[in-house]
């Protein structure tokens, strides 16, 4: 009998993007973690969006988008400006100026990047939580000669280590997100429980103890 080890999950190995998109007006962009060439003649990439982002319900529409591969100098801020907070709340943009404009209108991600992938939407598969989007490039360009940044890399030497926590003053328990550092206080998390900053579910929350 196979046991269910979930956190055998953390062992899969991914990068880590912006993927910014336009849809009038609007421009904005999100953290995902999965973009990969998924067939090379036609080359093909196919990346998930969690349709909790802003971003998912851009590309979906707009059938475009740009991905930023992010690279091991990406600041810390840079994943907590594109991944901690909604485009649905804030403009991303308005006062970020690390940026240009690819040819087809959209913006890609100049600070902290090694490359960008411009993309146009060719297939779209359902996953629940998430939409496939299969792309084709339209255009791509090589930004800078480093190294790129998996979600490891992001793990152990971009995110700040936790904070001890333990329980607050009244006694109450304290679980932690690994995946962002937001904290849930109640004795129990509740199993349909999702992360409100990075939309993470239960299973990557750990009971923070003194």
């Amino acid at each position: 009998m196979s046991e269910m080890d979930k956190k055998a999950m953390y062992k899969l190995t991914y990068g880590l993007f912006v993927c910014t998109a336009v849809l009038g007006e609007k421009k904005n962009g999100c953290i995902i973690n999965t973009a990969i060439q998924v067939a090379s003649d036609p080359n093909l990439i196919s990346i998930a969006i969690n349709k909790s982002n802003y971003t998912h319900d851009m590309v979906k529409e707009s059938k475009k988008c740009n991905i930023s591969v992010l690279s091991t100098e990406a600041p810390f801020e840079l994943f907590k400006h594109f991944g901690f907070q909604s485009g649905r709340n804030v403009d991303k943009f308005a006062n970020y100026k690390k940026y240009s404009v690819a040819s087809n209108g959209i913006p890609y991600i100049l600070e902290g990047t090694n490359a960008y992938f411009s993309l146009e939407v060719v297939q779209m598969v359902d996953l629940g939580s998430h939409t496939l989007f299969i792309c084709k490039p339209t255009g791509m360009e090589v930004l800078r000669n480093k190294q790129s940044c998996t979600y490891e890399y992001y793990q152990e030497n971009i995110k700040p280590k936790p904070e001890a926590v333990g329980v607050t003053i009244e006694g109450e328990t304290v679980w932690k997100c690994r995946i962002c550092g937001y904290t849930y206080v109640g004795e129990e998390l509740p199993d349909d429980f999702i992360c409100p900053i990075c939309k993470h579910p239960k299973d990557d929350f750990e009971k923070i103890v003194k």
